[in-house]
């Protein structure tokens, strides 16, 4: 079974030091690639040296919402030239934000710096990773008049309406689910999934964040966590379901929720996010990683990507 991770943050202060040990373990697990999204100007060489280092990442550069007041005067100029001098990168992570901290952000600036970098994608024909929360109109009406996008944008961790996807698939949009989807209800979810066309269907961890709710004997849990509570061990370098069975009999009575909000999601519990959504969509995880995997490696197929270099 062939992953690939959609959207995560493997360069955040919380996990970087740990990253090649994340990617090792994962890579174990059967992901053969992660789309490694930076967020400011202060982590776009931590991505691209990290994917530098290791040919399963593929790096993204963009100023996420929330860091649009952080910008240096010549943020654009450093943003072309992190892609001319890096022809494998995508762009990512961008987008719009009305949440609760992205109120905290004068909102026509976000839409000002959105829409350059939404420009530049379609420039370069590259693929465009957004980030849109409480956002989805002002997001159709930019993605109108700047796309439509041949090249595709990927809508991560998406949690928008069914009604919204005929929409935005038309002007080349992806839909990347990851453990976030599992805070959506069920039902509502799987109305939504079930008008996703199959072709624009990708997988994501956005670890560290996004921790599936699922049991803890299921998920990969980072190790040295700081916020985990000292009665659990971290199993950073094993399956799951490895241990005793005195620990596998404490996990099982347990699930993520009862675990601090704070807990770092690990880039292998993309498997839980598979399973949520194959359940969720009627059909076996083996089916839904092949079509999200086919699907991550025709969006990534750009020229320059590493992806075309190991055709």
């Amino acid at each position: 079974m062939k992953l690939f991770d959609a959207h995560c943050h493997l360069q955040d202060p919380r996990i970087f030091h740990k990253a090649p040990q994340l990617i090792a373990t994962t890579v174990n697990s059967g992901v053969l690639h992660f789309a490694v999204n930076g967020v400011s100007e202060k982590d776009w060489d931590l991505v691209k040296d990290m994917a530098e280092r290791h040919p399963s990442v593929i790096p993204c550069f963009g100023v996420h919402p929330w860091f649009v007041q952080e910008r240096t005067p010549n943020w654009f100029s450093t943003l072309k030239e992190f892609f001319e001098t890096t022809p494998a990168a995508a762009v990512g992570e961008i987008g719009l934000d009305k949440g609760s901290k992205g109120r905290e952000i004068d909102f026509m600036d976000q839409v000002g710096v959105f829409r350059q970098q939404l420009e530049l994608a379609k420039e370069l024909k590259r693929p465009a990773s957004i980030h849109c929360v409480r956002a989805f109109g002002d997001l159709l009406e930019i993605m109108k008049s700047v796309g439509p996008f041949p090249d595709g944008v990927i809508i991560h961790s998406y949690l928008g309406s069914a009604e919204m996807v005929p929409e935005l698939s038309k002007l080349g949009a992806y839909f990347s689910f990851s453990g976030f989807l599992m805070s959506m209800k069920a039902q509502k979810a799987k109305k939504m999934l079930k008008v996703v066309p199959s072709e624009r269907i990708l997988l994501e961890t956005d670890a560290p964040d996004a921790l599936p709710k699922a049991e803890l004997n299921s998920l990969f849990l980072v190790d040295g966590d700081p916020s985990l509570p000292q009665e659990i061990s971290a199993k950073e370098e094993h399956s799951p379901n490895v241990g005793s069975a005195s620990d596998n009999q404490f996990h099982a009575s347990k699930d993520s929720s009862t675990l601090p909000k704070e807990t770092l999601n690990h880039p292998a519990n993309i498997h839980n996010v598979l399973d949520y959504v194959a359940s969720l969509l009627d059909t076996t995880k083996e089916e839904l990683s092949e079509l999200s995997y086919r699907n991550a490696i025709r969006l990534f197929s750009y020229e320059g990507s590493k992806i075309l270099t190991e055709k």
